[in-house]
């Protein structure tokens, strides 16, 4: 699409030009401006490392190395040609190969990071604390996913097929950029456009995606019909989960998530509301109780949200945990 300077009578069109043409090279100039101010492309991510490298072959490097806000790490990779090449296979294996990082592992590499930019004074780890609003190292919920950010002058139509076909087919979640350079007086203007996906899709494509998901894990588990009875009334294992917990509170009338959590001590059974809301907005999808009637309250204020993500492995957990507090469950 064409780019005018317009002086409220006349149009004038502005020259486009490419990387190449102008001098401006990936590492040197895009990835060192982009490193210093990421949300040009991206929001609400913090870089952790640049040119990152962990395996013997110390050629292959990811050009920038990210978290979002959802713990998960994102893998930025670069390119200034007008086809993109063969990048989206180049990302998927780094992605893979940093997919197994531990909070711990990286918290060491942003240091390192932070240090070579000279923030020495700068703690890696409690900037990544405060950036995710935790209160402390979450290794369960960190690095789940792992998201792919692929920027390019442009891309070929045989790549952005390839693309649209990982994420559509394989759930993957890569977004894909086109950095447009114009030539306006002795000013590059670059204009940044978001092509895969389109951002006018990208959240009705992402609720897509994770439908498809739990259709799969429901046909994966479509043999497991068990019904839970629980005080004479028969659950699924999402509500029995809801409704157990909620008598426990009923009896014992807990002064604070700590005493609720020190009965029902599983990982990321309770959040606080504002993170369970703030979840279902980024990712379209109900992963906890969030009626009005379904919060947990206390008297200091805090509200808690339950999660409604249960399966058959941690159900069980669930099941023995209710059976040492003296909640009788039966199976049919």
């Amino acid at each position: 699409m064409a780019l005018y300077s317009f002086d409220g009578i006349n149009f004038s069109a502005i020259e486009k030009t490419n990387f190449t043409k102008e001098a401006i090279y990936e590492r040197q100039h895009i990835q060192s401006a982009l490193a210093k101010k990421i949300e040009v492309i991206l929001d609400d991510v913090i870089i952790i490392s640049e040119e990152f490298s962990e395996w013997v072959d110390s050629q292959r490097r990811i050009d920038l190395l990210a978290i979002d806000k959802d713990a998960n790490l994102v893998v930025i990779e670069l390119k200034r040609t007008d086809t993109g090449e063969l990048m989206e296979l180049q990302a998927i294996r780094y992605a893979a190969m940093v997919s197994t990082l531990t909070f711990k592992r990286t918290v060491e590499i942003y240091q390192v990071y932070l240090n070579r930019k000279g923030l020495v004074d700068e703690n890696a780890e409690q900037k990544i604390l405060e950036f995710l609003s935790w209160d402390e190292p979450q290794e369960d919920s960190f690095a789940i996913n792992t998201k792919i950010v692929l920027v390019s002058n442009d891309f070929s139509k045989e790549f952005t097929t390839s693309v649209m076909w990982l994420n559509n087919s394989y759930g993957m979640d890569i977004k894909c950029l086109r950095l447009v350079p114009y030539k306006h007086g002795n000013q590059t203007l670059i204009d940044v456009q978001q092509i895969i996906p389109l951002p006018e899709a990208e959240s009705y494509q992402i609720k897509i995606r994770q439908q498809s998901e739990e259709r799969k894990v429901a046909r994966e588990s479509s043999k497991d019909y068990t019904q839970y009875v629980f005080e004479g009334a028969s659950y699924s294992k999402r509500k029995l989960v809801f409704a157990v917990v909620s008598k426990w509170v009923e009896l014992n009338k807990p002064q604070s998530i700590q005493e609720l959590e020190k009965v029902f001590s599983m990982n990321k059974l309770f959040v606080p509301i504002q993170k369970a809301k703030d979840t279902y907005q980024r990712q379209g999808i109900y992963r906890h109780f969030l009626e009005e009637n379904e919060i947990f309250k206390f008297p200091n204020g805090e509200l808690y949200a339950l999660s409604n993500q249960w399966g058959s492995e941690n159900i069980e957990k669930f099941l023995k945990l209710a059976s040492l507090i003296g909640l009788e469950i039966t199976a049919t």
